[in-house]
């Protein structure tokens, strides 16, 4: 626990600045935990992230994370961030046919999925800072206080399990819990800093999103049951990987701009 606490002390010193700054330090922040998050991914799967796919893979979410109006100017104006990340999932589509098939479309698929899972996650989360701090700040406080939450009511009321065969240690009880605990905060937050709709729609908008962070836990958690790894990665102590951390907001921040908030 102690570890922990120092860990998550030392990274918020760091974080936290980076996101009240914004601007080209947090999207070089963004797509160095992105390519993390790929190289967690792959070596889960045992595959080397110095391969081929590997580094298409990386450049591939770079190319989606930063801002092309902000990184890539020199560009024509009709090119976006979809044009240029098909371009490198072209690439990697013709490989089987030079590679008379010992690389198959099914081989394709792995670095693929992994590009958009991390990569779109990530471009949301850039482009929530873009649109304000204060609605970044929401989407931190939700996922945060849903953990929290979760973590004290499934210690205190937990009986019933969630999700055994992936997170055996989940609870009902405790993920209603968290879902109750994100309600309150964001009700209090929105106080202060109001946002785009009103506080009712929002407060339902809230206990969705606890939702969708705590089932990007559990998606995290089914991948490393299936790699049989425990965390996903080491580069936080007594916290595991960067997916580990930033799994719940690779879903809730692309649903926050699925209804709008920016």
């Amino acid at each position: 626990m102690k570890q922990r606490i120092i860990t998550a002390v030392v990274a918020l010193i760091f974080f936290i600045p980076l996101i009240i700054l914004g601007g080209m330090p947090l999207h070089a922040l963004a797509a160095v935990l992105a390519a993390i998050g790929v190289y967690e991914l792959f070596n889960m799967k045992g595959l080397e992230i110095k391969s081929f796919e590997g580094i298409l893979t990386i450049i591939a979410v770079v190319l989606l994370v930063l801002p092309i109006a902000t990184w890539f100017k020199f560009l024509p104006s009709n090119i976006d961030d979809v044009t240029l990340y098909y371009s490198i999932v072209m690439i990697m589509l013709v490989v089987p046919v030079f590679s008379k098939n010992t690389y198959t479309f099914d081989d394709v698929a792995f670095p693929v999925l992994v590009s958009l899972y991390v990569g779109i996650g990530f471009q949301n989360f850039v482009s929530a800072r873009e649109a304000g701090f204060k609605v970044l700040m929401f989407a931190l406080l939700v996922v945060w206080s849903t953990d929290i939450g979760a973590y004290f009511c499934g210690m205190k009321f937990g009986k019933n399990k969630l999700a055994p065969h992936v997170s055996p240690n989940k609870t009902i009880e405790g993920a209603i819990g968290g879902v109750l605990s994100a309600v309150v905060v964001a009700g209090i937050y929105m106080v202060f800093w109001p946002l785009p709709y009103n506080i009712g729609v929002m407060l339902i908008l809230t206990a969705i999103f606890s939702i969708a962070g705590q089932m990007g836990d559990l998606v995290q958690s089914a991948y490393k049951r299936h790699y049989g790894v425990k965390d996903s990665g080491k580069i936080l102590p007594g916290h595991g990987g960067i997916l580990d951390r930033f799994d719940s907001l690779l879903f809730v921040f692309p649903l926050m701009h699925l209804v709008g908030l920016f």
